[in-house]
């Protein structure tokens, strides 16, 4: 909060963050695709006997629960991402044409007047 009765929003700091949450992302989609690739190297080490055949019941079962959650939670993590971004250009928006009614620029922000959309920054 800045002055008790406000909050500021910089665009180019979420977009920053915005950022941050894709890489983590496609961190956490590598590492899920390591772990499937990992489990399937293993290949079946449970005997065929009944426990063996029990196991291999429950654990085939879990198995896609627990890869297809992971790959979830990796494309939420993205979308995150995606949100942040958008959060940040309508805030810029906002600010540029707030600013533009008071004929002046956006206070504060890197470059000047208005804010880039530049998400490779």
């Amino acid at each position: 909060m800045a002055g008790g009765n406000s909050f500021v929003i910089k665009p180019w700091e979420l977009h920053g963050e915005a950022r941050e949450f894709e890489r983590i992302a496609q961190d956490f989609g590598k590492a899920a695709t390591a772990l499937e690739q990992g489990l399937a190297a293993l290949g079946s080490p449970w005997g065929l006997d009944r426990p063996g055949t029990g196991f291999a019941t429950v654990y085939r079962e879990a198995h896609g629960g627990l890869l297809g959650g992971l790959r979830g939670l990796a494309g939420r993590l993205g979308q995150v991402g995606a949100g942040l971004h958008g959060m940040a250009e309508r805030t810029a928006d906002a600010d540029s044409s707030a600013a533009s009614g008071f004929g002046g620029g956006v206070p504060g922000a890197p470059g000047g007047p208005g804010v880039a959309k530049d998400r490779s920054a």
